[in-house]
């Protein structure tokens, strides 16, 4: 059987992506372990990511028009070398600050780690637009098993993170993630093929924002379901399991890192797992558009009810919880998984060619806007009023996607 036209180039894009999505995973944990064990709280936990989510916002929106005017190969490139900068940047880290200069330094230095993940993530799936084969399905298969190989791949960083922080510390495991991030970047540029554009100087910045309805209301609903997961899974889940597994002692801190990494990097794993098995869950190649776009709606409602008896759960604490919890955010994740591929489907076949970059872009800048709102509201939340109005917050915001996803819904009918 001849090989697909484009698909050493989607390899390759492929192969940078994992390399990246790794050292992303990686790093989430780094920080969020490394610091909690230094006393901070769980708003300012959330404040260390702030600046990452709103950058990827910004870079969203602009990323597009760049990667049109410069070519996807330049903007993937670019987003791994500022990710090398970003870990060199946290491995000069100082126990001896004072704890506000090193809230705003870690801050910032994840801002620059955004600024990287969106510049990789939008290279990466407008190059799918492009290079995927049309008809049976060839678009629903390329984007699912991007998307799902690069969420497994994510999932082992959460697992090495917290494995690389037991063993070896903050300082060591992040310089060594560097060094591996400029090996394989050496690596990709030397063997990287033909096949992507390479930009154009006509291209122009206010060609960024959508005028499709239809984008439009996909992002909207995008931004609401993205939120929905992060307002537990970056603070509230983590900290309350390390309440309830570690003692605090250097032993049950090893232990419980080790145990929350694995539980987010299960996630995680089983999370790009399904994703890349979606298209044939929902029989994509069979399905005309009009129903994958109902398709949409239904699965977020779905989503929502299963967070939404998480919450009420949580409101009557015991020794049963975190093993339903543990059962229940695994189901979530499964729904959340076909929600995910549903929309990154629809984003590239909503789009045309001549947009793709500018479109995809605008739809990843709603990606990162709920992000954002998810992990402010997640440490929040948490503080506030615990781990039932964390998970009730999570609720109310998978409620808003579905209701987005309805009037998407609404303006397709079945072909």
């Amino acid at each position: 059987m001849s090989r697909p036209e484009g698909l050493s180039a989607y390899i390759a894009v492929t192969a940078a992506y994992w390399a990246f999505m790794l050292t992303d995973g990686a790093l989430r944990m780094l920080v969020l372990l490394h610091f909690h064990t230094l006393g901070f709280s769980a708003l300012t936990l959330a404040w260390l990511f702030l600046l990452y989510e709103f950058m990827g916002v910004v870079t969203n929106l602009s990323a597009g028009w760049i990667a049109a005017r410069f070519g996807l190969t330049a903007t993937l490139y670019a987003g791994l070398s500022l990710q090398i900068v970003a870990l060199g940047a946290l491995s000069q880290l100082s126990p001896e600050w004072a704890v506000a200069f090193s809230v705003v330094y870690v801050m910032v230095v994840q801002g620059l780690s955004g600024i990287a993940k969106d510049l990789a993530k939008m290279s990466s799936k407008s190059a799918v637009k492009l290079l995927a084969p049309s008809g049976q399905g060839g678009l629903f298969r390329w984007v699912a098993v991007l998307t799902g190989s690069k969420n497994a791949v994510k999932g082992l960083g959460f697992l090495l993170g917290a494995a690389l922080l037991a063993l070896w510390g903050f300082t060591v495991s992040v310089v060594g993630m560097a060094a591996v991030l400029i090996a394989i970047l050496v690596a990709v540029a030397l063997f990287m093929p033909s096949g992507l554009p390479k930009g154009s100087k006509s291209a122009k910045f206010s060609q960024v924002w959508s005028k499709d309805a239809n984008i439009n209301r996909l992002s909207l609903a995008r931004m609401f379901l993205f939120g929905a997961r992060d307002v537990w899974f970056v603070v509230g889940i983590p900290i309350y399991f390390y309440g309830v597994l570690s003692d605090s002692s250097p032993e049950g801190n090893r232990a419980a890192f080790f145990m929350i990494g694995s539980f987010m990097a299960v996630w995680i794993i089983a999370y790009g797992a399904v994703q890349a098995w979606a298209p044939r869950l929902l029989r994509a190649a069979e399905r005309p558009e009009g129903e994958m776009t109902h398709a949409a709606a239904t699965w977020v409602g779905l989503l929502t009810l299963v967070i939404g008896l998480l919450a009420i759960l949580s409101l009557f604490p015991g020794p049963w919880l975190t093993p339903v919890l543990v059962l229940g955010l695994l189901v979530f994740g499964f729904v959340f998984a076909v929600n995910s591929s549903v929309h990154s489907y629809l984003i590239l076949a909503f789009t045309s060619h001549e947009r793709v970059t500018m479109d995809v872009g605008f739809y990843y800048m709603s990606n990162a806007a709920g992000r954002l709102v998810g992990t402010l509201l997640s440490g929040l939340s948490y503080q506030i009023g615990g781990l039932p109005l964390c998970l009730g917050t999570a609720a109310a915001m998978a409620g808003a996607s579905y209701l987005s996803a309805r009037r998407l819904a609404a303006g397709q009918g079945p072909a």
